[in-house]
This record gives C-alpha cells, structure tokens and sequence, in this order.
C-alpha cells in the first residue's frame, strides 16, 4: 500500500520520509534535534496500544482516512497528548508516524514475553471460557503474559484479563515460514491501511506474515520494495519466481506461494486470496495500473532467529 495522502505535510529534508520522521514545524521528537526545523522538541513517552486495532490517521480526526493501525500489546511513543483526546506519535514496530485516540492507550508494561499464534483470539475477563470477551486479538499481537494455574487453561495478561495459552507462542520462538503463515489468512478482508486479521491491505499483509518468519518489513509497499531482500533478474514481463519471493505491481505486493500463484490482500476481491499471478499482472484493475515493477527475494540469512 502506498498514497501520498498518507504522509504528514511536514516540511522536512528529503532524506527524511515524513510517514516514519515525528516531526512537524511545531514539534518534534527530541532526537531529530539539529536534524530537523521544529519550534519545539520534546521527549516521548512510551504506551501501550490496549484495544485489539487502534487506527492511526494523518490528522486528529475520526472522520480521516486510516493510514496505519497499531496491534494490542503493541508501544506507541507519544510526542503530543492533545486535549481534544487525540495523541500523536511513533508505532515503534515499524516507526509509523500518526495520530490516534488517546483512550486506546495505557502504560507502557515493558518488552512482551509472548505473541498470539491464533488467527484471532479473545481476553476474556476471567481465567474460564464462559467469562466475557473483553477485546478481540490478532495474530501476531505482543503481550505480556504469566502463568496459567495449575489444571486452567488461561494465562494471565499484563494489564487485565485472560488469554487461552494454546493461542500463544514465547516471543523468542523460532520463526515461522511466511508463506505457510500467509495461507492461514486466506478469505480475510481487505482493509485500506489495515495490518490486523480484522483486514489487511496488501503491505500490512505482507508485514505481518514476514514478522512471523523473523523479518522487520516496513509498512508501505514502495518501502518495501526498497529495503528488503534482492531484486531477482528476471524478465518482469513473464517472471521466474519461487517460494516466497515478493512481487511488486504499482502500488500493490503480494508473496508467492509457488513458482505461479501469488497471495496478496487485494481491493480488487476486497480479500486476502491466492490467485495465478499472470492473472494478477494483466488484470484491469481500477485501483493500480497493469504489470509487475519487480520481484525481490529474500535471504535466510537475514531473517531474526532470536
């Protein structure tokens, strides 16, 4: 995914990229300090996103379009706590910039010690499967978690309410293969600058099956094209992929399953599918133009073993 509409209108030196530089020309972050021109700067505090998505827009404003959304667990550092219930800030799981409503938010409980495994899972409000929900997780999402008692089934969270264990894997748990992670998702919805199993668009989708396999994406699609892996030689007209390789269209990346079918979240279906990617690049398609810009591979080597 990618928009100029979804960069703050920041004036900053070009070699800052306003989507992941916290600064505006009244305030800043205190580290951008002789790197940028801010009549303010100030030190962030971190918090924790609470609720199962927390959106992130360009402008303080529940009627502006999503640019980002944050996962439950998830810090957000925040330059500018607004009295109109608005903050502003950082995403540190991908240095998103945005704005996001405050409530959604609590302190910050330290580094997680699990992520949820489960496409989507439930915190309920006591350690028993009849309790109610309290927030819905996706996958993906950090927590801090204690011990189940002894015979139950439920862990403890950091911050209130219960998760089933099973759902969960430490957070230094080998990776997982990204393409394996990303059939899971399969029938989701596509969601404009959603990276949660409640909608995907097509580089949060991307993202959240990467992160799973050990590799920090970032979160637009053109980031994306520029930072990970090696571009492939190949004919972009007739390309020869494998396993796993990232493919780029304007605008839009998928991942392939195999050497012909690509998995993308795309407006097209408004869904998470698997569709032969000779179909996906002639397509006439209202939402991006026609033809692959690039394949890019990613190497082992490069992925977080923890």
């Amino acid at each position: 995914m990618t928009g100029p509409d979804r960069a703050p209108s920041a004036p900053l030196p070009p070699e800052f990229d306003p989507r992941r530089t916290p600064a505006r020309p009244d305030l800043a972050a205190a580290a951008l300090k002789g790197r940028v021109t801010a009549a303010r700067f100030v030190d962030g505090v971190d918090r924790r996103a609470c609720r199962g998505r927390t959106p992130l827009t360009a402008t303080p404003s529940a009627e502006a379009r999503q640019t980002s959304e944050l996962l439950f667990g998830e810090r957000f550092t925040v330059f500018e706590d607004r009295p109109d219930g608005w903050v502003w800030g950082q995403a540190a799981a991908d240095g998103y910039v945005g704005y996001a409503a405050a409530a959604a938010f609590g302190p910050w409980l330290g580094p997680p010690t699990h992520r949820v495994t489960a496409v989507l899972t439930h915190v309920y409000q006591a350690p028993d499967l009849k309790a109610p929900a309290r927030e819905v997780l996706s996958l993906g999402s950090p927590l801090v978690a204690g011990a189940a008692a002894a015979g139950n089934p439920f862990v403890p969270v950091a911050g209130g309410g219960y998760v089933f264990a099973a759902h969960l894997q430490p957070w230094h748990a080998p990776p997982a293969d990204a393409v394996a992670t990303g059939a899971r998702l399969v029938g989701l919805p596509y969601l404009w600058g959603g990276r949660s199993a409640l909608g995907y668009d097509c580089s949060g989708l991307v993202q959240a099956v990467l992160g799973f396999a050990g590799y920090a994406a970032p979160r637009d699609s053109d980031m994306q094209a520029a930072e990970l892996g090696d571009p492939v030689a190949t004919d972009l007209a007739r390309p020869t992929c494998r396993r796993g390789d990232l493919v780029f269209f304007p605008g839009h990346v998928g991942i392939m399953i195999d050497q012909d079918r690509l998995l993308h979240a795309t407006a097209y279906t408004m869904s998470v599918t698997i569709e032969p990617l000779e179909a996906v690049a002639r397509r006439d398609d209202p939402t991006r133009a026609a033809g692959i810009v690039g394949v890019r591979r990613l190497d082992p080597a490069a992925a977080d073993r923890r």
